[in-house]
């Protein structure tokens, strides 16, 4: 599983964030090859994510941002057996350290507010060992490189990326990949 992420990005680091059908569809058909899914229940989440690995893609469930399931073991067990996406992310350390627990591709989302938040976040990295780490916004640089220089652990950019020269700067600065819902951008 981790290898597939990891080839997915090498072959195009644009990582589409979905938050309603119309954008999946645009999604599905770009050039990505990572979906990263910001919206969806427990009624819908198995045919959006049937529907997506159809297409050869991979995708990966916000599992803070699902309606209808807890933030517990019950919702990860629920997800990696009947819904079985390519992968998790979620803010929660508890559910990182569950997720990796049952053999699950899990990615940590951690936003940068100030120096506490840096610190908090390499720490909760280093201890944790998500399989990959979105921090957010993805727009800088310095601090972009900083954790990966200190946790090793790969890198997506996202939030607040607006154009090309973010794309570039994020992925100069040591970003495996780039998360946005700016559809323009799939497509570069």
């Amino acid at each position: 599983m981790k290898s597939e992420f990891y080839d997915k990005l090498s072959i195009n680091p644009i990582i589409a964030a979905v938050k309603d059908e119309e954008a999946l569809e645009k999604a599905i058909k770009s050039p990505c090859e990572v979906i990263f899914l910001l919206k969806g229940n427990i009624c819908n989440i198995e045919e959006i994510v049937n529907k997506v690995k159809a297409e050869g893609k991979n995708i990966y469930v916000h599992m803070d941002l699902m309606d209808g399931f807890g933030k517990d073991a019950f919702a990860i067990k629920y997800m990696k057996e009947r819904v079985n996406p390519s992968g998790i992310i979620t803010t929660k350390s508890n559910l990182v350290k569950i997720a990796k627990e049952m053999d699950m591709f899990c990615i940590q989302r951690l936003f940068m507010i100030d120096n506490l938040s840096l610190e908090t976040g390499i720490n909760s990295i280093n201890t944790i060992k998500p399989d990959a780490v979105e921090i957010m916004p993805g727009i800088m640089p310095k601090i972009t490189k900083k954790i990966k220089s200190q946790t090793k652990i790969p890198i997506i950019a996202g939030g607040l990326i607006i154009d090309k020269d973010d794309v570039i700067e994020s992925l100069k600065a040591g970003a495996m990949g780039i998360s946005t819902s700016r559809e323009e951008i799939w497509e570069m």
